[in-house]
Parts: C-alpha cells; structure tokens; sequence
C-alpha cells in the first residue's frame, strides 16, 4: 500500500461509507431526501415539478424522460428532490437541454419484494433517482435546449437505424455491444448469454473502451499526430462515446482508466492500473456513494482486480508460461474474485464460461471493428454496410451457438445460492490465505550458494602462482572437491524448490476449495413455507429439513413474467436447483403463468434448474391451458402425474399413503392430498382444484387454491380436516371462501393472503378477514410485507417479513 497511496484512500473511503450505512445513514442505500420532504410527497403525490430533460427512453407504454436537478413547485417554493424518471401520458419529443415543467404522480422507487428479485432503488438511487413520475402531462417548457445533446441522441438514433437496417435480426446485439443500447434484446437472447457466462460483451466495458480507444490513438500515432495530440484527441472521443452510450458504471470506469493511461503516455509516466483503478473508484463514488452496493460497480471493478491481481498471483504458483493456459487461468481468477458477489445478486454462476471465454475474448474485436466499420460506411451506403457487418454476424452466429450447446449441458451454471455475509468474508479469507502461502512457498528464497564459486577463482589463482609442485596438486583436489559440492548442493536444492512448488499449488488449491466450500454450505433447515409476492395470483415454494423442494402454484393475473422476475431469482437466491415436484391446484392464470414461463425455459435450455413432476388435478375434461401445461412439461422433460383422492405418488424415495388419500412422503414430512374428488371434470377449476395438506411432527398446513364454501362443505363432510398451524387463505381472501364452519374445524394460527393492492376483485374480502380473525388467525399480506416465509422444527413456528 506504500507504493499505490491512492488503493488504500479507496479501501478507507469503502470502509467510512460501509461505516455510515451500518450507522443507518442514509448515504448508500434508502433515501436521502429529508424525512419531511417524503411525507410531503406520500401525503400529497399528486405534484407540479420542472428540471432539465437529461435524455428520453422508449417503453412499451410511454416515453420516459431522466430529469436532473428535478423541484417540486409548491406555491412559491422549490423544494428539491434530485433527479426523477417521468413516464408521459404522451409520447412527445424532448431534446435533451429542455426545461420542462410537469404535472403526474410521484411513486417512490419500488424496492425488491421477494429474495433474489432485482433491486431498483439501489439501481436507480446510483442516478440519484429516488423517485418516479407516472402519467405525467407536459406543462411548460423551454425552447432552448442543448444543442450539442441534441446532436448526440441524434447520432445515437443514426447509428441504430443503420444497424437496424443492415444487420438484420443481429442488430439488437449490435446496438448492445456498440452503443450500450440493450432495450432491443429479446429475453431469451439475455438468458442464453447469461447462462454460457459471456453476457458481459453484450455490455460497454474496458475490453470495449481499450479496444476502441487504444486502436484510435494507436492510429492517429501511425499517422504522426504524435503523442500529445494523439492522446488528446482519443480522449476526446472516447469522453464523448461514454456520454452518447448513457455513461454505465462499466463504461465510465474503464473510460478513466483509459483517460490516466493515455495521461501517461502523454506525462511519460509510467501507467500503474491497480492505481488506475484505485482512482476511478474513488472519483466514482465521490460521485454516487450508492455505486458501493451496485452490482455492475462491484462486478466491473472486480474482473479488473482478478485480471491484475489474482490472476498474476496464480500464474506465478502454477507456474503458467503457456498462452492459451495463461487466458484460462485469467478468466478463473476473474470468476474466483468475483464469485460472491456474482453469486450474492444472482445465485448462480456460469461454469461453461470459464471455457467459453477462451474462445469468445480473442473474437469480440472483430466483431466490434466490424460493427464500427458498418456504421461508418452506412452513414453513405446500407449495402456496402451490409458487407462490413458480415465477418461481425458470422461470430455472433458462432456465438449463438455455442450459447445453445452450453445451455444443454446439465452444468452449464452451478447454483449455491446467495451466501451470507459471514460467508462472504470466510470465502475471501480462504482465497487470500491461499494465494499469500502459495506465493510465499513459491517466492526464490534459496539462492544458489555462490561462496563455492568465489571458492574455486581463489584456489585455481593462488595455484598459478605457486612454483611449489605440491602446492598445485592441493589445489586441483580442492577445486575437484568443490565441485563435487556444488552438484549435490544443487541437487538437493532443485529437488527442494521442487516440494515447495508443488506444495505452494498445494495450498493454494486448498485454499481455492475450501473458499468455494464455505460459500456453498448450506447446514440442515426446518420445513420453510414461502409465499412469494406475485402480485395477484399466488406461488409458493416448499422446503422440507432434508433438502427436497416442491413449487405449489406460480402465476399472476396482474404481472407479467412472475416466472423469470420472480420465481427464478428466488429459486436461484435460494440454491433450489431441483424441483421434485410442481403442484397445480387449478389452470387460472393466476396460478399458472409462471409456471409456464418455468417449463418453456426448462424446455429451450434457458435455465439449469429443473423438476421431476407436474402434479395436476384428474379431471375427466380439462381445459386447453391444462393441455398445454402437459404438453410443455413433456417438452421440458418432466413427468406428469394426476391425483385425487385414492391415488398415490411416489417420488424420492416416497412411500405409499393411506388407501383413501395421497401421499409423498420426505422423512417426517408428509403431503396429503384431500381435493379433487374422484370423477371430477374440471369444469369448475376452482371448486374442484387440488387441496393438499403438509404435516411435520407437530405442525399441520393447509393449502386450499381458489376453493369456495361448497368444496369446504365437502371436506368437512368427508371428515379429513384437523386442527392446523397454518392456512394458505383460499382464493386470496375472497368473501366466498374461508367459511366461518370451515375455519371454527381447522383453527388456523396462521394465514397468508396473497393478492395485490390494487386489485379489481375486492381481495380481501373485509367479511372473510373478520371471520378469519374471530377463528384465532394470525393473517399476514403479500401485498403489505412482499413474500412471507413460516418456518418450523414441526413443533413451533416462525414469521418471516421480507419487507419490515
């Protein structure tokens, strides 16, 4: 740290801020914005603002619009509030530059409801962001704007109708990997990039930047501009990319990075990168001290760290001169520095990779001097742009591919889940102790012994100048005597430097391995019930103590891909890899949405997690979205099962039920399937839906779909029903469901409803909430405290809030 002052100015700016959240400052994460200015806007949403229009974006509903240095107007007052994204009732055309005064609603930046799920507060607080704007409608504004903005959206518009043309169905890519516009890409594009472990060249980063930037002064140096005037202009253009390419915290750290090398050159210094990276580190978060917990930040620094430290550090103790081992040893340390954090925001890790980055690295330039090529020639001709592009598509092609391949392998991604912060820091120990024993045992301690030379040179000198014979011959003896020395010293020395090399890759791997241990470990649980938070519908997900898992329902009649923003990173923040079973209480769409996405993306290779079972109600006459479920399920590979009452399934190691009931059984946990009754059609999906019941020891949970007061009225005559511990309310609280005779039978202590706030059906039903309430039922809300975890030993139970 005495060598690079400005790593250990970065290490001490990290620890103050970490220092000041744990202190519950404001600084990194929630909003900053005073305790009075946020109860203003919760009170009074409805709000009149003006700030200047930054640069606008297309959704699929509106146009948005970024504004900095964003007031609110009240009365004579401007009280500030940063920066907001607006959403406009109506697409209108805004230069960047322009003043704009508006009226909408303000939302507060909706933070993350389930494990796992994407944290837009902490994304957006990065931009200073803690507010939106929804339907908003364009007051005032100015005429002026910024001309040189203009300009830049402009050429980034140019650029995109020159790739969309001339690139064909690989322009998307293009766009992401050239002018970091990513709002063309098709999820399964993302998926199958994220899975094979190579989505970052679809991002703006230092390859991009170091690429680009280098190949231009470089050039401009050929042309003899010289050094000075070379550098200047390359970072002038490279300053001015990162601005049209919207300035992620990937591009703008290695466009600094690039600036101080460039510096150097210029200086005559020489280029240092940990100080480098030290430096734009600091001027970054100085910027937006939020960048702390970004992912992208942690993510684009540490590849950087892996790259210049970790990766030196394990070609010295494996002793690695090869090129091609050289690059994989590289992309390993890259994985191994980043690997908690990785594993932190997304709970799996790309294992092909490692492999496939070998191949894919080298290429990425010329797919970026192909695309770069074509927009410069596409500004004339989108023909001969067409040519250009050709070598860039034929990798992307490639590129395909070998995506598609690696999703097929039952290894493409491990998933641990998200480790614990104690796990975090045991992990980093490990892999420091590692690297700091494997490099001292490696490190040249034992010097060939060079007395013996200096030995040899003074015997044979004082024997030339001897005249006595007998003089001579000792100092032959000597010098033979010697010499037989030096190649046992040298024996016993190169097979001791030997041992300690292959000790020092001893420990070192040792070290790797039990790192990578501690943050997989995951110790023996109790039976956890989830019930995430889908919006409205439901989708809960089943643990029992001895590691098997069962998802019951996953669907949302309010939101869209609950499968892939929800269900997933839950699965995935969990270390849920495998699915024994999926259990459909009934085919509504807000039961069964995500489990579609589920088996579509299990059937294309977009996920590595898979199930062993689709459990369906026996109705004599499903409906079409209840074939479609078998038809995707056989695509993906899973078996299909139907059950009602009489029936048994076993799955892993499961045991026969009783004669009149169903049963899979895991140690002491037990599923029992009441509902529907035998020879239903399925023409009421909801009164004939699947009721399962879970027992462990002591503990009893009831799980009742979307039933009403008459299949309530079935069950109590069919004498199945107990006193539980825990009820899934059925249909999300409704006025027809939870009988006051049903819920006086089983006595729930504890109910979850899941539905959304802003439904249209009236859940909960404020009659069902009372009778649930005067039975002892202790009711818990999705939509009030986002997913609710129970857990238990089997003999007493545990809430847990995702949302306080």
């Amino acid at each position: 740290m005495g060598r690079r002052p400005m790593c250990l100015v970065c290490l001490l700016l990290m620890a103050a801020m970490c220092f000041a959240d744990w202190l519950g400052v404001p600084l990194i994460r929630g909003n900053p914005l005073p305790d009075s200015v946020q109860s203003m806007i919760a009170a009074h949403p409805e709000a009149v603002v003006c700030g200047e229009a930054v640069r606008c974006a297309d959704t699929e509903f509106s146009l948005s619009v970024y504004l900095e240095d964003v007031c609110i107007l009240a009365q004579s007052d401007k009280i500030s509030i940063q920066n907001v994204r607006v959403f406009l009732k109506e697409k209108e055309e805004v230069p960047p530059g322009t003043f704009l005064v508006l009226s909408g609603k303000l939302e507060r930046v909706a933070a993350p409801r389930n494990p796992g799920e994407f944290d837009s507060q902490q994304y957006y607080a990065c931009q200073h962001i803690y507010y939106f704007l929804k339907d908003a409608v364009i007051e005032k504004r100015s005429e002026g704007y910024s001309r040189y903005g203009r300009f830049l959206a402009d050429m980034r518009e140019r650029f995109t109708a020159i790739l969309e043309a001339a690139a064909g169905e690989d322009a998307p890519v293009f766009e992401a990997m050239i002018l970091g516009e990513k709002s063309s890409l098709e999820a399964e594009t993302k998926l199958r990039y994220q899975m094979a472990g190579i989505i970052h060249i679809l991002a703006i980063s230092g390859l991009h930047i170091s690429l680009l930037g280098a190949g231009l002064f470089n050039l401009m140096k050929k042309a003899g501009l010289g050094i000075g005037l070379s550098g200047f202009l390359s970072l002038a253009v490279m300053l001015q990319y990162g601005m049209m390419t919207g300035g992620s915290v990937s591009t703008m750290r290695a466009v600094c990075m690039f600036l101080l090398s460039v510096a150097a050159k210029m200086l005559g210094r020489i280029y240092d990168s940990m100080t480098a990276l030290a430096v734009s580190a600091i001027l970054l978060l100085m910027e937006s001290p939020a960048y702390l917990y970004s992912s992208s930040f942690l993510l684009s620094f540490g590849a950087v760290l892996g790259i210049g430290v970790t990766g030196p550090v394990l070609c010295r103790i494996f002793h690695i001169n090869n090129k091609r081992a050289e690059g994989f040893v590289l992309s390993l340390a890259v994985q191994l520095t980043t690997l908690p954090v990785v594993l932190m925001n997304y709970g799996e890790v790309s294992v092909a990779g490692v492999f496939l980055n070998l191949a894919v690295l080298p290429t990425v330039g010329a797919v970026l001097v192909s695309g770069i090529c074509g927009l410069t020639v596409g500004i004339g001709s989108i023909a001969v742009a067409r040519l250009m592009l050709l070598p860039g598509r034929g990798l992307l092609m490639l590129y395909e591919e070998l995506c598609r391949a690696a999703g097929r392998l039952p290894f493409c991604t491990w998933i641990p889940g998200a480790p614990s912060m104690g796990q975090t820091a045991g992990y980093y120990l490990a892999l420091g102790a590692g690297l700091a024993v494997g490099w001292y045992l490696n490190a040249d301690k034992h010097p060939a012994a060079s007395g013996v030379q200096s030995t040899k040179r003074r015997v044979w000198g004082d024997a030339s100048k001897a005249k006595d014979r007998s003089v001579e011959s000792t100092a032959l003896k000597a010098d033979k005597t010697c010499t037989t020395g030096t190649r046992k010293g040298k024996k016993k020395e190169k097979v001791k430097r030997k041992t300690e090399r292959r000790m020092a890759a001893v420990v070192c791997s040792l070290g790797i391995c039990l790192g990578i241990f501690i943050l997989s470990f995951r110790p023996p649980g109790k039976l956890t019930i989830t019930c995430l938070d889908v919006g409205q519908g439901d989708a809960i997900v089943l643990e029992t103590p001895r590691g098997q898992h069962f998802l019951a329902d996953c669907g949302s009649s309010n939101k869209k891909g609950v499968g892939q923003y929800q269900l997933l990173p839950f699965l995935k923040n969990q270390g849920i890899s495998y699915l024994d079973a999926i259990l459909v209480s009934h085919t509504d769409t807000d039961h069964i949405s995500g489990i579609k996405e589920l088996l579509e993306y299990m059937g294309e290779g977009l996920t590595t997690v898979r199930a062993g079972s689709l459990v369906l109600p026996d109705w004599h006459e499903p409906s079409e979205a209840y074939g479609e479920l078998t038809a995707l399920a056989h695509a993906a590979g899973v078996s299909v099962a139907r059950v009602s009452q009489g029936d048994s399934i076993k799955a892993d190691g499961a045991q026969p039920g009783a004669e009149k009931q169903t049963a899979i059984r895991n140690g002491d946990v037990r599923l029992t399937f009441l509902a529907p009754q035998e020879g239903s059609s399925g023409k009421d999906v909801n009164e004939e839906g699947m009721v399962f019941e879970i027992s462990y020891g002591e503990f009893r949970g009831l799980f009742t779909g979307d039933i009403g007061e008459d299949t309530e009225k079935k069950l109590l005559s069919q004498g199945c029903l107990a006193d539980i511990d825990f009820l899934k309310v059925g249909h999300h609280g409704s006025r027809y469901s939870s009988s006051a005779v049903f819920l006086d039978k089983i006595r729930p202590e504890i109910g979850v409803i899941s539905c959304s706030s802003s439904n249209n059906y009236g859940h909960p039903s404020g009659e069902a909430v009372e009778r649930l309430e005067a039975a002892g039922c202790h009711l818990e809300y999705t939509m009030k405290n986002g997913a609710i975890m129970v857990r238990t030993d089997g003999k007493s139970l545990t809430v847990e809030r995702f949302l306080p």
